[in-house]
């Protein structure tokens, strides 16, 4: 493997893992391996840290391509709990406010999702990675600040219902979108929609691009990878390059 000139590893994120926990994981193998103190290492996406599925994580000049790589389209299986709203809009932070359920039907679920499908402004979660006057917008939530964020146009393919649990009201998406669509508020949003209130309470990046995540690795897998195949050393490279 050949990280300085660029490589490119499928993982399947796992529950609990924040993205630069992954980069982390995987950046210590490679330095270690390498005997070096000092590469780059990047990934093409972020996924929420109770979010699971597809992360592309690049080395060396193959960092150049992550904005190429983020434009890719993804998919996601995302699970909605109605009638129940948290600050985060999934299960980062405790439930804040219950509604009625009773007048949700699947034909009312089926009448309102088309209303999501297309072209759409979309308010990011304060509880995101968005910027607001140079800090994060989740450490100012976090600390009980008030986040005001202004709505971003993106471009929302499809919105398939895969099941919904009318006795738990419990709904499960499978949603093709653009990048920077945040599903946690489209959860959001589509409770609202339906008179409820809904918070996410599974997601799972099944695609991004052409990537599915039945073609990933598990951080294990990447790790022995890394750890069993011949690598090229710094040195190796720089003659590489001088010959």
């Amino acid at each position: 493997m050949d990280f300085i000139s660029g490589e490119t590893f499928y993982i399947d994120k796992p529950y609990g893992w924040t993205s630069f926990d992954a980069v982390k994981r995987l950046r210590g193998v490679i330095l270690h391996r390498m005997h070096t103190r000092k590469l780059k290492v990047g990934h093409a996406g972020t996924l929420d840290p109770l979010a699971t599925g597809v992360m592309i994580i690049v080395t060396g000049r193959s960092t150049k391509l992550i904005e190429q790589l983020q434009a890719g389209v993804k998919e996601y299986v995302a699970t909605l709990k109605l009638g129940a709203t948290t600050p985060s809009f999934d299960l980062e932070t405790e439930i804040d406010a219950t509604h009625p359920t009773a007048h949700i039907t699947r034909e009312l679920i089926d009448s309102v999702i088309p209303g999501f499908v297309g072209t759409i402004q979309q308010t990011p979660p304060a509880f995101s990675a968005c910027k607001v006057d140079g800090a994060r917008a989740y450490k100012m939530a976090r600390k009980g600040h008030e986040v005001n964020l202004k709505p971003k146009t993106l471009v929302i393919d499809l919105i398939e219902v895969v099941s919904f649990d009318p006795d738990l009201m419990e709904l499960t998406l499978r949603i093709v979108c653009s990048k920077g669509t945040y599903i946690r508020a489209l959860a959001r949003d589509i409770g609202e929609a339906l008179g409820s209130g809904a918070h996410l309470t599974a997601l799972r990046r099944t695609r991004v691009g052409d990537v599915s995540v039945d073609s990933c690795l598990s951080i294990d897998q990447a790790v022995e990878l890394i750890r069993n195949s011949p690598v090229t050393l710094p040195e190796e490279a720089n003659s590489s390059q001088l010959s």
